[in-house]
């Protein structure tokens, strides 16, 4: 096991650490959370043996490997492919050896180093790390590829798969989501299930740490406390803590009654009942998660737009792209008044060319786009953090936008994202990418616009952030349409969804959950994840089969469920609207109207009977389909 012992560290002069006691034990998998600042990457340094503490001792067994993912590395011309088989070092150190002896015809060396060489798996090597670079959403094609043809975020997604084709007994993955899409997150998820040695992860994706942890360390003040449970666990114990704050309380009574409004609103909708009673559960998570997040330094709204037109966009057979190259066609989309939209595909399937073309930064190839008269647009992109003035701080940028205000309502605004007394004056160059990313979407919510386009919001924000995002958003009465690869930001926020896929744009009837299982399935197709699959592939083609047969028998237990909760929930608002007419009361006897007063608690008994088997009958689909994913 690893031990941490009484450990103080300075970093310029500040204490991160201060007599810090930590018990890491093999095999576990550990979230590490905190507030940005708390030491969390300087954790990882201590046991990297880059930074040596002042007082305390760090202990890890002798023999023990280490993995870590480098954010940065020098440029290089290798290939995608033997970047990632770099990893493994002890294999490549074999394969000098063998070329070495091949080279002096040293039979006996040679027959040593094959034995070796088989050992380390060097004859599958090529196909494991054509698994990692596919799941990771490299295409074969660009396996040959040089290293430094790459963007920055498809480099660390190589040194990402550097990292994890490299054997070990320690693995240390700090922000390893950062530039990951749905899809390869996904893949990432049932990976790090698999891995058999201790994790330590850093990562600021609720729904991931959920996946993957089975014990969260949280530091605060110097000092860390180790909680049993994923991320959401972790929530409800320190929430239970804080929450016997008399003040603390308050301000949580205060935060879920807004949930529990955007609840209500939800509740409202008989129609596509799955989304609904997803977004109820989704919902329900976050109001057991608010007592975790009462102390944020958070508090922040997005202003409500003053007017909006009954179409704000609209878009008619159009051909969206660049110069000659259509990327993808768009028969008729439109975004109305309340609009919450989350926009799923995978990278390079043109969702940021669909939110540009909404947002009204790049024109159609062919075709409308028709803008109602109040139709303003708030955009968020991340090449928007890189178009801040430097020298300016936070107030700086907001004295731009709002010339006819004071600075005091400027200073409260911005305090409420982050941006206290001198923080706001801070040069923006002196900003990390988080707080860049916090800076722009405060200027984007006080435009108060009609319609918010979100593309990749959460990148750089760390949990707080996000929650207090989610929540800001929940109670924002105007449109939006987001892409983010966090799902939790969308399974609570969005109430419907677009999927951009094979150079279309489509509405998509499902749910988050049956989305994630279709990139499940289609990761389990790929070749590279058949050459893995190991000896027994006629019991796992067996076994999946019947799998696939109790899955699909479950989802149509679901599906007769949603239709019947659908078809009960119409006939309950019939009912109410005919007793909340006048008129009823007028034209019925006492028996009609006592009569019409018990099919409504009927109906509504059924109802509720229905959403409760239907939210039994989804948590064993929910079970079902993550243990799929964990037996691949």
């Amino acid at each position: 096991m690893i031990v941490i012992s009484d450990v103080t560290l300075k970093r310029g002069g500040e204490v991160l650490f201060e007599h810090l006691d930590l018990t890491l034990h093999p095999g576990h998998r550990n979230a590490i959370v905190g507030r940005n600042g708390v030491g969390k990457s300087s954790l990882f340094a201590l046991l990297r043996g880059r930074l040596l503490p002042e007082v305390g001792d760090v202990r890890i067994p002798p023999r023990w490997r280490i993995a870590h993912l480098d954010q940065e590395t020098a440029a290089s011309a290798r290939s995608a492919l033997d970047w990632a088989m770099d990893g493994d070092r002890q294999l490549r150190r074999v394969q000098r050896q063998l070329a070495d002896a091949e080279h002096r015809a040293d039979d006996a060396a040679l027959a040593h180093l094959h034995v070796e060489f088989d050992d380390l798996g060097g004859y599958t090597a090529e196909a494991r790390a054509a698994e990692i670079l596919n799941g990771l959403g490299f295409r074969s094609n660009e396996f040959a590829k040089p290293y430094d043809e790459f963007s920055g975020g498809w480099r660390i997604r190589l040194n990402l798969a550097q990292t994890l084709m490299c054997p070990s007994d320690l693995l240390l993955l700090d922000e390893p989501t950062n530039h990951l899409d749905l899809d390869a997150m996904l893949w990432l998820e049932g990976h790090l299930r698999r891995y058999e040695g201790t994790l330590l992860v850093i990562a600021h994706d609720r729904e991931f740490l959920d996946a993957i942890a089975d014990h969260t360390v949280h530091l605060e003040a110097g000092r860390a406390t180790t909680y049993r449970g994923n991320y959401s666990s972790f929530e409800r114990q320190r929430g239970e803590n804080l929450a016997s704050q008399a003040a603390l309380a308050r301000r949580q009574a205060r935060k879920a009654a807004e949930i529990m409004r955007f609840v209500d609103r939800f509740r409202a909708k008989s129609s596509k009942a799955r989304q609904v009673q997803s977004r109820l559960k989704a919902l329900e998570r976050l109001e057991v998660a608010m007592p975790g997040h009462v102390d944020s330094p958070y508090e922040f709204s997005f202003p409500n737009p003053a007017q909006m037109s009954p179409m704000l966009v609209q878009v008619e057979d159009a051909a969206l792209g660049y110069a000659d190259s259509t990327i993808l066609t768009v028969p008729s989309l439109q975004v109305g008044p309340g609009a919450r939209i989350g926009v799923l595909g995978a990278n390079g399937a043109g969702k940021t060319t669909l939110m540009r073309t909404l947002a009204g930064d790049l024109a159609p190839l062919r075709g409308h786009v028709h803008r109602g008269q109040h139709s303003a647009v708030g955009y968020f992109a991340q090449h928007q953090l890189e178009l801040l003035d430097p020298q300016l701080g936070a107030l700086g940028h907001l004295r731009l936008r709002t010339p006819v205000t004071t600075d005091q309502r400027r200073r409260d605004y911005l305090g409420g994202w982050g941006f206290p007394g001198d923080m706001a004056l801070r040069p923006t160059a002196t900003l990390s990418g988080g707080e860049k990313a916090r800076l722009v979407l405060a200027l984007v919510a006080w435009q108060q616009p009609a319609i918010l386009m979100l593309d990749e919001p959460t990148n750089h924000l760390d949990i707080e952030m996000r929650h207090a995002l989610t929540v800001a958003l929940q109670a924002y009465d105007g449109a939006m349409v987001i892409v983010s690869h966090d799902r939790d930001l969308l399974g609570r926020c969005v109430d419907e969804f677009w999927l951009v896929e094979d150079g279309a744009v489509q509405p998509y009837d499902d749910d988050l959950e049956h989305y994630a299982d279709r990139i499940r399935s289609r990761v389990a197709a790929t070749p590279a994840a058949s050459n893995a699959a190991g000896p027994s592939r006629r019991e796992q083609r067996q076994a999946s089969a019947e799998q696939r047969r109790q899955t699909q028998a479950l989802r149509n237990v679901v599906k007769n469920l949603e239709t019947k909760i659908e078809s009960v929930g119409t006939a309950v608002v019939e009912l109410e609207a005919r007793l909340a007419d006048p008129a009823t009361y007028e034209t019925l006897s006492t028996a009609q109207l006592q009569d019409l007063i018990a099919q409504r608690t009927d109906r509504k008994r059924a109802l509720a009977a229905a959403e409760a088997e239907w939210l039994d009958a989804h948590e064993r689909l929910d079970a079902m389909i993550a243990a799929s994913a964990s037996d691949r």
